[in-house]
Formats: C-alpha cells, sequence, structure tokens
C-alpha cells in the first residue's frame, strides 16, 4: 500500500479507512493527526466500514470513547481532543479492550502510543483546494511489513 494519499474528496477518505481496516488485527493502534477538517472521523468511519461495523462511527467528541461490535473485529473509536494528558488516557483504561480490538484515536499523538508496542499514525491533512492528504507513517516493523505487502 502507498504511504502517501491524495484524498480529492470523503469517498476517497472512506476507501483509505476500509484498505487500513483489511490489513488490521487484534491489538491494532491507529493514531489519526491532522487539523479541524482533515478528514479524522471520515477515516474512522471508512475503518469501521472495513471492519463490518453496522452502527454509525460518529466522532466521540462529547463522549471520548465508543466501542463498535458486531464487526470482523471491535473497533475502540477515541478523541482525545479534550484529554488533557497521560492521566486521562490511563483514567479511560483503554488498555483492558486494546488487545482484542483496533483502537483508532483521533488527536492522540502524544498521548496514546503507549498503549501498543507498535502503531500506524495517519497524518491527514487539508490543502487549500479543499482536497485532503494522508501520509502513513509504521511505527515498528508489523505495520511497515504490512504497508509494504509482507
Amino acid at each position: 500500500m502507498k504511504r502517501e494519499h491524495v484524498l480529492p474528496d470523503p469517498a476517497d477518505t472512506h476507501a483509505l479507512g476500509e484498505a487500513l481496516a483489511a490489513l488490521s488485527r487484534p491489538g491494532d493502534l491507529l493514531v489519526l493527526v491532522g487539523p479541524l477538517g482533515a478528514g479524522k472521523t471520515a477515516l474512522a468511519q471508512g475503518i469501521g466500514a472495513g471492519l463490518g461495523v453496522r452502527e454509525p462511527v460518529t466522532s466521540p467528541t462529547f463522549v471520548i470513547a465508543r466501542v463498535h461490535r458486531g464487526g470482523r473485529l471491535p473497533l475502540v473509536h477515541v478523541d482525545a481532543y479534550r484529554l488533557g494528558g497521560h492521566a486521562d488516557v490511563d483514567d479511560l483504561d483503554l488498555d483492558a479492550s486494546t488487545d482484542e480490538s483496533v483502537t483508532v484515536v483521533e488527536w492522540g499523538q502524544g498521548l496514546v502510543e503507549q498503549l501498543a508496542d507498535e502503531h500506524l499514525e495517519v497524518r491527514l491533512d487539508r490543502r487549500d483546494d479543499d482536497v485532503r492528504t494522508a501520509l502513513l507513517v509504521p511505527h515498528g516493523p508489523g505495520w511497515a511489513d504490512r504497508l509494504d505487502g509482507g
């Protein structure tokens, strides 16, 4: 899979999420990084669809975390925007469900990486022409191998 993607519309962001879901395994952590409006929730929705989640995947901004079951793997979707630090992440007790789930964290850079031995960082951005871009940055050999087709 390519590491850099141009995403002209939300359907492209959704499709990238589905492709990442196809590569996902129990215990995976995906950290979505980018400014407001870059497509983090759209990507999470694509991941949910790719995992076979039947219920709507919406931004967990006000509830912080949602668990979606019923797909190939459970999806834990977290919005870390309002979390103040590592203590707040620990209070969520996310590590209790990470081993059997795919955990997707919006706004989690610098806060949640300790939840897994390795993770995939997805750097999303929105250009001036309103086209989104994504850069996939693997942290650890597992994600690097999967992205490279291994």
